[in-house]
């Protein structure tokens, strides 16, 4: 998506570790006129999949699901990091690393929000290592439900997650691929 790109170069930050901050538009402070193009382009992408639920974790991916799933006028399931007194009944878990935290979570979905008659896109702001979409596929699998794929805003090419997952059989559409070149600056891959 030519318009993420150019606003990744204009308002983004290259930090050092290869951390890129986009929270001035993306993930901090959201630019809801932008992420609405970002939800119109998920629907181009998988608005032929009978989607019944938009899955993703919290909170970044949040904002961005929501907005989506306007498009495919289904419900938001996010998962949850932390145990709390208002998730009751039985959940399904799986174990995280977050590698923009460092540490790990303990992902919580509620199994009465997804079930085997689900059709579930999977929608986050980042894909690095993969370990969050990894994460949702283990709830997926575990609710017996179908995963039409993952919508991913921006996927970092210097890690392994993205290819990881398409080598898994998943149908995985980043609306940008960011890949550094040999002086460490930000240049975009065409996903093929």
């Amino acid at each position: 998506m030519q318009a993420l790109e150019e606003r990744i170069l204009r308002d983004g930050v290259l930090k050092s570790g290869g951390i890129l901050k986009v929270d001035s538009f993306l993930n901090h402070q959201m630019d809801i006129d932008f992420i609405n193009e970002i939800g119109r382009e998920f629907y181009r992408l998988f608005g032929h999949e009978k989607i019944t639920k938009i899955l993703t974790i919290e909170a970044s991916g949040i904002g961005i699901a929501c907005i989506t799933a306007q498009y495919f006028h289904v419900p938001v399931v996010f998962a949850k990091k932390a145990q709390s007194k208002n998730l009751d009944g039985e959940v399904y878990t799986s174990q995280v690393h977050s590698y923009t935290h460092g540490k790990d979570y303990i992902i919580r979905v509620s199994k009465k929000f997804l079930t085997s008659e689900d059709k579930v896109l999977l929608i986050d702001d980042f894909l690095a290592n993969g370990k969050a979409i990894l994460g949702l596929l283990d709830i997926v699998k575990q609710a017996g439900a179908q995963v039409a794929g993952a919508g991913i805003c921006i996927e970092k090419g210097f890690q392994d997650g993205g290819r990881q997952l398409r080598e898994q059989g998943l149908h995985v559409e980043s609306l940008a691929i960011v890949d550094l070149d040999e002086n460490g600056e930000i240049r975009f891959r065409s996903q093929s």
